[in-house]
C-alpha cells in the first residue's frame, strides 16, 4: 500500500504516533505538527501528509471540544478509529530523582489526568506545554535539571531520557481514542461501515434534538456518543456531534433524509469499522 505519510499532533515520541503505528500496521512516515490546525491543513493540503491522526476523546479529561470544531469546519472525513491505553511516564534526565524535579511540563490533557500522583507532589510546579514528546525533547535537547516531563515510554526511548516515576496516570482505565482523517472520501459509498459520525444543528423547535434521537431510535441506531459544541458567533446555540451504529447500512442514506426534517444544518463526517484498543 506504499509508505503513508501520516500526520500527527506533536513530535515523534507523541502518543499520536504510537496511535499511528497502531492503526495501519505497516510502514509508515510522520509528519509532524504543532497544533491540531497545523495537522487539518497539512492533510487538507496534500503537500505534507496523506493521512491524519486525531485525539478527540479521553476517558479521563473528557472531549476536545475544539477538535469536534475543526473537524466539523474541515473538508476531511473520518475513515477509522482507534482506541490507545495511555500509560504516562515522568521523564528526567540520566541520574535525576523525583526529590530533584521544581517543575513538570506535558501537554494539559496529560497533566490532567496525572493528578493524584502530583497531589502527593505539591512542591512541584506544573507546566502546560503543546506536546508531551516536545516537552521531553526540550529537557534532552537542552539538558535541562530539575525538569520532568509528562510523555511516553517511546519519548524516553527517543530521546535518552530515565523513567524517574512508571504509569502515574491516576486512572488505569485511561484511554484516548484517535480519529483517522481522510480527504477526497464519499462516507455513503463505504460499502463495510460499522460506526457513523454526524454533525447536526437541531432546528430551533420545542422537541428538535427529541425528535433527532428518536428517528436514530426507529432505524434501531446504537449512540455510542452524544457532544455539544457552542456555535461560535451565535451565542447558547449548539451543534450536536452524534456517532452511532447502524445494523443496516444501506439504510443510512435514509436516516439522512428523515434526519433533514428535524436540523438546519447536518454534515455526515465519517462511516468507519469500531476501533479496536491497544497498550501504548
Amino acid at each position: 500500500m506504499g509508505n503513508k505519510r501520516i500526520a500527527i499532533q506533536g513530535i515523534k515520541g507523541a502518543f499520536h504516533e504510537i496511535a499511528a503505528r497502531a492503526y495501519f500496521e505497516e510502514q509508515i512516515t510522520i509528519q509532524p505538527s504543532s497544533t491540531f490546525e497545523e495537522l487539518i491543513d497539512s492533510v487538507e493540503s496534500r503537500t505534507k501528509a496523506d493521512l491524519g491522526i486525531m485525539a478527540i476523546e479521553n476517558t479521563i479529561a473528557g472531549s476536545l471540544l475544539n477538535n469536534y470544531r475543526l473537524l466539523n469546519e474541515s473538508s476531511l472525513k473520518i475513515t477509522g478509529e482507534i482506541f490507545l491505553r495511555i500509560r504516562h511516564q515522568l521523564l528526567v534526565l540520566p541520574g535525576e530523582k523525583i526529590a530533584d524535579i521544581r517543575e513538570v511540563h506535558s501537554h494539559p490533557m496529560a497533566i490532567a489526568q496525572c493528578k493524584k500522583f502530583f497531589h502527593q507532589h505539591p512542591k512541584i510546579n506544573l507546566v502546560e506545554s503543546l506536546d508531551t514528546a516536545m516537552s521531553a525533547a526540550a529537557i534532552a535537547t537542552n539538558n535541562i535539571k530539575g525538569q520532568a516531563a509528562i510523555a511516553s515510554r517511546l519519548a524516553a526511548e527517543n530521546f535518552e531520557l530515565e523513567i524517574a516515576a512508571e504509569n502515574i496516570e491516576t486512572n488505569k482505565e485511561n484511554y484516548t481514542r484517535f480519529l483517522i482523517l481522510e480527504r477526497d472520501i464519499d462516507p455513503i459509498s463505504n460499502p463495510s461501515f460499522q460506526k457513523v459520525s454526524l454533525a447536526i444543528v437541531a432546528k430551533h423547535q420545542v422537541g428538535s434534538l427529541s425528535k433527532v434521537l428518536g428517528v436514530l431510535e426507529n432505524f434501531q441506531a446504537n449512540l455510542t456518543k452524544i457532544q455539544s459544541t457552542p456555535i461560535l458567533g451565535k451565542a447558547f446555540q449548539y451543534c450536536f456531534f452524534i456517532d452511532f451504529t447502524l445494523p443496516v447500512s444501506s439504510q443510512l442514506s435514509v436516516v439522512l433524509q428523515v434526519l433533514e426534517n428535524y436540523t438546519d444544518e447536518i454534515n455526515l463526517l465519517g462511516t468507519y469499522k469500531i476501533g479496536n484498543y491497544h497498550e501504548s
